[in-house]
């Protein structure tokens, strides 16, 4: 295993502990302060401290404008479209139901590779029972959320995770074969400012400024941590994780978030953990393995 791949690893690690978190930031967050507004003033000011720490270390923000659209295009689905939902739906459900709901992207990403054609040989045995089990795990959860599917609220919030989770495989898929030429910390930073302004753009027509007026230090503080560990530190690793391994396994962080979300939802948030939830975890975590299994084995073909 090269250094690359390693160092791939460690930033994929990052990404699955520390976007754990972030769900449950933004469930403090979002519950005084309007949720586009939120999210969109999080990633552009993310975004643009970016951009300045790149200038004093003395790189230059190199990019084409080719590259320049394949960004926008990748922050408006995973950045507007993926994790800015994701936080207009946590004032309607808990967010550990919101991470486990997520967990379900690295089947979109499979699927929709294999759609477009630019993943089909990635799919074998190992890979299908992974994601199946990935699937079974969520499914369990349903099983003590059912009842809970008659709020209007509620519903809507779990469609909306569900769109944006499809929203952030799509762009995981487009970021994988639309490289840019660009420095990775660069694309960070084009990516995390264009999503973040069709967030504020968003923000104008879905989001009502009333709450401005009861704003807790809660969701101040929840802001700086997303800004700076959920953004600028996080999101870094997740491309650089997913330019050096296969979009699948980059993927897999989907399924380990929830296990952190669920936990600090239940001690800090009082949100509901039962045996089901703790059989659905260890299903989860079957998937994980065998769908490392799959591209170790593809590694060796």
């Amino acid at each position: 295993m090269d250094r690359k791949t390693i160092n791939a690893y460690l930033a994929l690690a990052v990404v699955c502990v520390v976007w754990g978190t972030t769900y449950f930031a933004m469930r403090i967050g979002v519950a005084t302060v309007p949720a586009f507004l939120f999210s969109g003033v999080r990633q552009v000011i993310a975004g643009v401290l970016m951009m300045v720490l790149l200038l004093l270390s003395g790189q230059r923000l190199a990019i084409s404008r080719r590259d320049i659209g394949r960004q926008f295009i990748a922050g408006t689905l995973m950045i507007a479209l993926g994790n800015g939902v994701v936080g207009w739906a946590e004032r309607y459900i808990p967010s550990g139901l919101a991470a486990l709901i997520v967990s379900i992207m690295p089947v979109y990403v499979v699927l929709i590779g294999y759609i477009a054609g630019t993943d089909r040989k990635a799919i074998n045995v190992y890979l299908v029972i992974g994601l199946l089990l990935g699937c079974v795990g969520v499914g369990l959860i349903f099983r003590d959320n059912v009842a809970d599917l008659g709020n209007s609220n509620y519903r809507y919030g779990v469609l909306a995770a569900f769109f944006a989770c499809f929203c952030w495989a799509a762009g995981t898929v487009y970021t994988k074969h639309r490289p840019s030429a660009a420095k990775t910390l660069v694309n960070v930073a084009f990516q995390l400012t264009s999503g973040g302004v069709v967030l504020l753009l968003g923000s104008i027509f879905l989001d009502d400024y009333s709450q401005l007026a009861t704003v807790t230090s809660d969701s101040l503080w929840a802001l700086a941590y997303l800004i700076i560990f959920g953004s600028l530190a996080s999101y870094g690793c997740f491309l650089y994780a997913l330019k050096h391994l296969p979009p699948g396994l980059a993927s897999v962080y989907a399924y380990v978030n929830p296990f952190i979300a669920l936990l600090l939802g239940y001690f800090f948030l009082h949100e509901r953990l039962t045996g089901i939830t703790a059989l659905a975890l260890i299903v989860t975590l079957g998937g994980v393995f065998f769908i490392n299994k799959s591209y170790r084995q593809k590694a060796k073909i």
